[in-house]
């Protein structure tokens, strides 16, 4: 579940080029980093032992177990864990308490307003490439009741600190695909691939695959270098967050992004063109029907 940030628009002459500021339209903002975070979720030993616990409990197994427990709905490698980490607790990456307390909102991306649930399904389809699971869905019920459970005092309609991922804003120089390969092979590949494969034990996914077939899609928040920047300064290395420099995530950010993933699934009548004036030419910084190198990016990863 991705935090919008401020909409950024890449120049078509140079990837490198600097962004022009967009107005953000959506309702939802992410408090900057310097913004302490002061809420608390609940410990899991605070789950009670009833059947909105049991529902508790469904919803964070699914949570941390997507693509086992869901395989109708996910169509890649990844869990809802992945991108929220410890368990959707962690401030700065996107925490589901910092999330559902928010909800109902506007939404820029599909220019609606979203209940929670809807949020929820458009995971799904871009993030996890799936088939979003229907809204009265039980799955869907205990997703929701995971999400409500951990933001247990939050404050209703406040963007508290903590929440979605903070800005990195792009650095003066722009971003560099040689420098962030330099970054991947010395800080993630250790974790993700060589090749951005993700690792494997006994046929499931333990580190989630970065591009190609099994990642997430071209119409993820992710597929955006300024987000992918963003959650990769203040989560990633795993376990060494705010190691990496400004310059540094968006870098990496950009070579990973600049690999190809699985199709948006809104392609425009087959045409990438299309797709990018629609939906991607005013959606932050990102490649998506842009050359690199001469080669046109968004053909989407082989099945």
């Amino acid at each position: 579940m991705k935090a919008l940030l401020p909409l950024l628009l890449m120049s078509a002459a140079s990837a490198q080029a600097a962004p022009v500021v967009m107005p953000d339209q959506s309702q939802l903002k992410v408090p900057g980093v310097q913004a302490v975070p002061q809420f608390v979720p609940p410990a899991e030993s605070a789950i009670p032992d009833n059947a909105f616990g049991q529902m508790v409990r469904e919803g964070h197994a699914l949570f941390v177990d997507t693509r086992r427990l869901m395989p109708d709905a996910v169509g890649n490698g990844m869990n809802c864990s992945n991108c929220h980490l410890d368990q959707g607790r962690m401030a700065h990456s996107a925490p589901l308490w910092g999330a559902y307390p928010m909800y109902p909102a506007y939404r820029k991306k599909n220019d609606k307003v979203n209940t929670f649930a809807e949020r929820i399904q458009g995971c799904f389809q871009f993030s996890m490439n799936g088939r979003p699971p229907a809204a009265e869905s039980r799955q869907m019920t205990a997703l929701s009741v995971y999400s409500y459970w951990l933001s247990t005092q939050a404050p209703t309609g406040v963007e508290i600190a903590g929440r979605g991922y903070p800005e990195v804003p792009q650095p003066a120089a722009g971003y560099d695909f040689k420098r962030g390969q330099q970054v991947y092979s010395e800080q993630c590949a250790i974790c993700h691939g060589k090749e951005g494969e993700g690792q494997k034990v006994a046929g499931e996914y333990v580190m989630p695959p970065l591009w190609g077939k099994d990642s997430y899609n071209w119409g993820a928040g992710m597929h955006r270098i300024n987000t992918a920047a963003s959650f990769i300064k203040y989560n990633m290395p795993l376990g060494r967050p705010g190691s990496l420099s400004d310059q540094q995530a968006w870098d990496v950010a950009a070579w990973i992004n600049r690999h190809e993933r699985p199709q948006d699934p809104r392609l425009v009548q087959g045409s990438i063109e299309k797709t990018r004036l629609k939906f991607h030419a005013n959606d932050g910084v990102n490649l998506y029907g842009q050359k690199v190198d001469g080669v046109l990016i968004g053909q989407g990863s082989g099945s």
